[in-house]
């Protein structure tokens, strides 16, 4: 898969991969700030580790994602970017353009998923 086609999901993860990066550094920051949160009663402490709680789901989420897009770009360089992990088939332009990291095609995530499988 060289092509323009190619060329644009790149850029695309590219782009996506520095604004995760982007967004966990702030989210470091905000949960930092946190820490250092003064807090007058139990209401502030609740709300503050409510938002804690809310900041570090949000950056492991993120974390996850940032890790699919790893893959996928070193799978970019070493030519196996679009290739179904499970059956070697190449995953249809369609799918790679709604998720570029995709990892499988749409019959065997589908698959994958009806199995209950969670290997990543």
């Amino acid at each position: 898969m060289r092509s323009r086609e190619f060329d644009r999901l790149v850029k695309i993860l590219n782009e996506r991969r520095a604004q995760i990066i982007y967004n966990v550094q702030e989210s470091e920051k905000a949960l930092e700030e946190v820490v250092h949160a003064e807090a007058n009663d139990d209401g502030d402490i609740a709300a503050l580790n409510a938002d804690a709680t809310i900041d570090y789901a949000i950056k492991e989420q993120q974390l996850d994602e940032l890790g699919e897009i790893e893959n996928a770009l070193s799978k970019a360089v070493n030519g196996a970017y679009g290739i179904c992990e499970m059956c070697g088939e190449p995953i249809g332009i369609e799918r790679m353009r709604i998720k570029p990291h995709a990892r499988y095609c749409i019959v065997c995530r589908e698959a994958f998923e009806k199995n209950g499988s969670r290997r990543r």
